[in-house]
């Protein structure tokens, strides 16, 4: 039997930066920079969470209301010794219950092309393809636009 890792989501501190840079480099191939993660934190502390595990940070998300009534989900990242200990599922629960809390009507986010586990992952959290967007990446990759609707 595997022990169940205890897991804390809480809005992100500034001291938290660093590790979230950190973590950033590790899962994506144009990571934000660190003065752009201050900013959104700065702008949007509410919509910035983290997961700590072990005493350290091992995840987070970022989440924002734009247009009106639509949630965009970001980032998310995941420390990889710490991926597939559903760390991603509930960082995504909080912050869409947070967006959802401030008034979104839908949330949207962009998973590239190739990033066939994210789409599958975010499939499972009920959300479902709209549209491709071509050269959305700094490196010229596709994104898969994706959204989960709270009404109907």
């Amino acid at each position: 039997m595997v022990a169940q890792r205890l897991v804390r989501i809480r809005d992100v501190t500034q001291k938290d930066m660093q590790a979230i840079l950190s973590i950033e480099y590790k899962c994506f191939k144009d990571p934000y920079p660190l003065a752009l993660l201050n900013r959104l934190r700065a702008m949007h502390p509410d919509g910035f969470l983290a997961a700590e595990a072990d005493g350290k940070v091992v995840g987070y998300v970022i989440g924002i209301i734009r247009w009106g009534a639509t949630g965009h989900i970001l980032a998310i990242g995941i420390d990889p010794p710490y991926k597939r200990q559903q760390i991603g599922s509930a960082l995504m629960k909080h912050i869409i219950d947070r967006l959802r809390e401030n008034g979104a009507k839908l949330v949207r986010l962009e998973a590239r092309k190739s990033n066939l586990e994210a789409q599958r992952f975010y499939l499972k959290l009920g959300f479902r393809r709209r549209e491709e967007i071509p050269y959305y990446y700094e490196d010229g990759e596709t994104a898969v636009a994706m959204e989960r609707s709270f009404e109907g």
